[in-house]
């Protein structure tokens, strides 16, 4: 891999759009993208989010002026702690096809669900039994168990728990803001709705007077 980012967070670039944060983000030397997601609940695999995720990157990948033929191949990758869809294979591959020849329509966009409740005698089966080891000598894959080994270390141990620290209160500033945030829209909100009533304004006519920001505006207009 070319570069290997964790907890990559991707900005809509729609007012009041949905925000995700990718557990990895990695691109490869031929330029493929990959996201890698590790699922415990099922629900969090949906498949709608497979597809979102798919989007978000595609729309980072292009500069302006690049033909679309320059869009490199991107794969989303779910591990699930469980078989969700309980075919019992290793894993769940999701390409676009033609309905009416079945033939592939290579678009370069790929879903991949890695089911974790695999046991077969198999490099799938093999990786899936060193997500559940606990000590570095009962892997199978090397470089995972040198980087297990690495983090039962106290180096590594301490290095971690500092990656988790600062993670941690990233997600606790950004969740206060977002709280805040919200705290405020739903008063601006209450405000609004008492104007149109006793005013009998519309909705922009009580933002215009309250000096409400447009950004603000927006969200609010889709919540009245």
């Amino acid at each position: 891999m070319e570069s290997v980012v964790g907890q990559r967070e991707l900005q809509s670039p729609v007012v009041g759009g949905r925000d995700i944060r990718l557990d990895i983000w990695a691109q490869d030397g031929t330029g493929k993208h990959y996201n890698v997601e590790v699922q415990q609940r099922p629900e969090g695999a949906h498949i709608r989010r497979a597809r979102f995720h798919s989007s978000m990157m595609d729309s980072r990948m292009l500069k302006a002026g690049q033909d679309f033929s320059e869009l490199h191949d991107s794969y989303m990758v779910f591990i699930t702690r469980t078989d969700i869809f309980g075919h019992g294979i290793p894993t769940y591959t999701i390409d676009r096809h033609f309905r009416e020849t079945d033939e592939f329509f290579d678009d370069g966009s790929h879903i991949i669900y890695v089911n974790g409740a695999y046991k077969g005698d198999d490099a799938i089966g093999n990786l899936v039994h060193d997500f559940a080891c606990k000590e570095s000598k009962d892997m199978y894959y090397l470089e995972l168990a040198k980087g297990m080994k690495h983090f039962k270390e106290e180096g590594g141990r301490r290095r971690m728990c500092e990656a988790v620290e600062k993670y941690a209160k990233e997600y606790a500033e950004e969740y206060a803001k977002e709280y805040a945030d919200r705290k405020m829209l739903d008063k601006q909100k209450e405000m609004i709705k008492n104007l149109m009533e006793s005013m009998k304004w519309s909705a922009e006519q009580a933002m215009e007077a309250m000096k409400v920001s447009e950004v603000d505006k927006a969200i609010l207009l889709k919540e009245l």
